[in-house]
């Protein structure tokens, strides 16, 4: 197969917030705007932003839970955005999704072992022992013992509950699963455990992850690039490893260095970032995030600054930073406003 496992082109999603009875104009919710990235099969991309960027409407966009405005989400070259719902349902099998609460996500009815073949039995029938087969391998392969599959979801810890969600999102041998704040429920020992199994499973099974988190330290111990978004856009879109070492983009660096670090001697941000995140139904005009940019100048509040190309590969939405010539000179020259972290 050529070309990448899943292709995202000017991903758009608007909400208009009235019925428009009158057939008027009505004000629209930007919740995601021209998003595109790549994802290769063995990958993860993380996605990252405070709450409100558009991070869940992606996910939910890639699954076909709601229908994009523009753009396309090509996965083996075919675009599910523009496919009818009986066209959609033999793709389904190639993404799934695992949610961030872990028992309000599973149906409290049916035991472990239900859960885990109700997806299959939607496509294929299954005997019995075919369904306990299934069970008692996806159970083993999430670190459960097979005879949990009798078990009820409250039955369960919750890292228990959330293997039982990941094991239900491999029963139908997905090309990519989507994990919306996956580990954010759990607590810090069994987030580790969660995040070793999915990286265990990626590199056995070369399963595509796409991580929606907060949390910066889950996201730079299990990403591979790494999506910041603000107000519905990627404003950076960069390797792991370059994006912690020395952040382009004013606003990852302001999110690093707002994440707490066990360690008085490291580099903090020195003025934090002030006032809120502007509405998505009213965006500033140009670059959304320049009325909270220390750096901004006159062009930030007039054009929308593209995705550029660095020297070190990473793409940047920043017209002080990386201007659109892409010239690699403007690493060299980062202003001392924000110092970078580490």
């Amino acid at each position: 197969m050529s070309g990448p496992l899943l292709k995202v082109e000017n991903l758009t999603k608007h909400y208009p917030t009235a019925a428009g009875l009158l057939k008027k104009t009505v004000p629209v919710i930007r919740a995601v705007e021209d998003v595109s990235f790549t994802i290769e099969a063995g990958q993860t991309l993380c996605i990252v932003g405070e709450s409100g960027c558009g991070k869940s409407t992606i996910a939910r966009l890639l699954m076909r839970l709601v229908d994009p405005t523009a753009g396309r989400v090509l996965i083996d070259g075919t675009d599910i955005a523009g496919l009818k719902k009986h066209e959609l349902r033999a793709w389904r099998r190639r993404m799934q999704m695992v949610f961030q609460d872990p028992f309000s996500s599973l149906n409290p009815r049916l035991t472990a072992g239900q859960i885990i073949t109700e997806p299959v039995e939607n496509f294929e029938r299954l005997t019995r022992k075919q369904r306990e087969a299934l069970a008692a391998d996806l159970l083993r392969k999430v670190g459960m013992s097979p005879e949990m599959m009798h078990r009820l979801p409250s039955e369960m810890s919750g890292g228990q509950r959330q293997r039982l969600g990941i094991a239900r999102a491999l029963a139908l041998e997905p090309a990519v699963i989507i994990a919306d704040e996956a580990v954010s429920a759990l607590d810090v020992s069994v987030q580790a455990q969660i995040l070793n199994l999915l990286m265990d499973l990626q590199q056995q099974m070369g399963i595509a992850f796409i991580f929606i988190s907060h949390d910066l330290s889950v996201v730079e111990h299990i990403g591979d690039r790494v999506a910041v978004m603000y107000l519905g856009r990627i404003v950076e879109l960069s390797p792991c490893e370059a994006l912690f070492a020395k952040p382009v983009h004013p606003y990852t660096e302001a999110l690093i260095a707002a994440a707490p670090v066990p360690d008085p001697t490291r580099a903090r941000l020195q003025a934090p970032l002030e006032g809120e995140v502007p509405s998505p139904i009213d965006p500033p005009r140009g670059c959304a995030f320049h009325p909270r940019c220390p750096l901004a100048v006159e062009r930030c509040s007039v054009d929308v600054p593209p995705l550029v190309p660095m020297a070190d590969g990473r793409l940047v939405a920043c017209h002080v930073r990386a201007p659109a010539t892409g010239e690699p000179a403007q690493l060299a020259l980062l202003p001392e406003s924000l110092p970078a972290v580490g």
